[in-house]
């Protein structure tokens, strides 16, 4: 099989030939057929995550170089462990790749990608940049029916993710302002999906890159701001008559967390779910003065994907914009995705 794993934290990705695995037991080996390249990837080939003021989250000891990155994985069922049911040769599926222990309460309760020892494909177990992928067992892969392959995949953590911190959002009202920050990958499966959970919401969308704000507009944002301009934070408490009702950050930067948490309305919330890393100041007294929520959001469990598919089969849910490459361009596509060069989604397709 051939693959493209991280040799080493910050170096290119190189072409690597290995042995096609074998699947044991309950294992489901995996044709890719396209794999997702998310922001997150970025941080993995870093081997750590910035926190600001100079500190870094290491990740590199989890890795356990080489390693093959790549979670939003869809593919073809070619081959099954004796003891693999629920799928067939030939199924095409989409992997839930936030896999947990499956021994601890965290997990009992279906919170696996909470896991406090956590086996996710694509960071712990090696991911989709390969033509192969194995799957612990067949309950982590879902039929993803109409919905486009390229698409699909997306579903696995831009679209969960989006999913799983539009959730926590609630309750909106009619008419209540839901603010969006950034309309990368995430943000913008986000603003798709809350046109669908949220209709009758105010939809506004923060992004700093001008050149992203017509894909926000195409996706159902009412308005498009620049987070960066002069009182723009007070600009927006006064024409939402007061503040938003909920703030989803999906770029998770010192800044970006401070305009979401200053444009809040008394009793508002605020979702943190970007990883871009940094570092803000909040003032207890206010966070108590104006009653406001700030909450955590790590992409999503297996049965709010579960539930993502059957809206999506339900009713076709608005496409992501996705641009397809061959998986020789694994590389190039973690460096065009850190030099801000992606519009929407990279896939790749090996």
């Amino acid at each position: 099989m051939i693959a493209y794993p991280v040799e080493a934290f910050g170096k290119p990705l190189a072409q690597a030939l290995r042995d096609t695995p074998v699947p044991q037991v309950t294992e489901v080996l995996l044709k890719v057929g396209h794999c997702g390249v998310c922001h997150s990837d970025l941080h993995l080939h870093d081997g750590h995550y910035d926190l600001g003021d100079g500190q870094k989250l290491d990740v590199s000891k989890g890795l356990n170089l080489p390693r093959v990155l790549g979670h939003e994985i869809a593919g073809t069922v070619v081959a099954l462990g004796p003891d693999a049911k629920g799928v067939k040769l030939g199924d095409q599926r989409v992997v839930y790749p936030w896999l947990g222990c499956m021994q601890c309460s965290t997990c009992a309760r279906g919170d696996q990608h909470l896991c406090p020892y956590p086996q996710a494909i694509g960071v712990h177990r090696d991911g989709g940049f390969a033509d192969h992928v194995l799957v612990r067992a067949p309950d982590v892969l879902l039929d993803y029916g109409r919905v486009p392959e390229a698409q699909a995949c997306t579903y696995a953590c831009a679209g969960v993710t989006a999913y799983s911190a539009l959730k926590k959002a609630a309750p909106l009202a009619a008419g209540d302002p839901l603010l969006i920050i950034g309309a990368g990958g995430v943000g913008l499966s986000a603003v798709r999906l809350a046109k669908r959970l949220y209709p009758d919401a105010t939809l506004i969308v923060a992004e700093v890159d001008q050149a992203k704000w017509d894909l926000a507009r195409e996706a159902g944002a009412a308005d498009v701001i620049d987070p960066r301009a002069e009182g723009g934070a007070r600009a927006l408490v006064k024409a939402t008559q007061g503040g938003v009702a909920s703030a989803i950050d999906f770029v998770g930067a010192g800044t970006s967390f401070a305009f979401g948490y200053g444009a809040l309305r008394k009793g508002g919330k605020l979702v943190c779910v970007g990883l871009m890393g940094g570092a803000t100041t909040v003032q207890p007294v206010m966070v108590a003065m104006k009653a406001v929520t700030v909450q955590g959001s790590y992409v999503g469990s297996l049965a709010e994907l579960r539930e993502l598919f059957a809206l999506a089969h339900e009713q076709a849910l608005p496409a992501l914009p996705v641009t397809e490459r061959p998986l020789a361009q694994a590389d190039a596509s973690l460096a065009d995705l850190r030099a801000g060069r992606v519009r929407g989604r990279v896939v790749l397709v090996p």
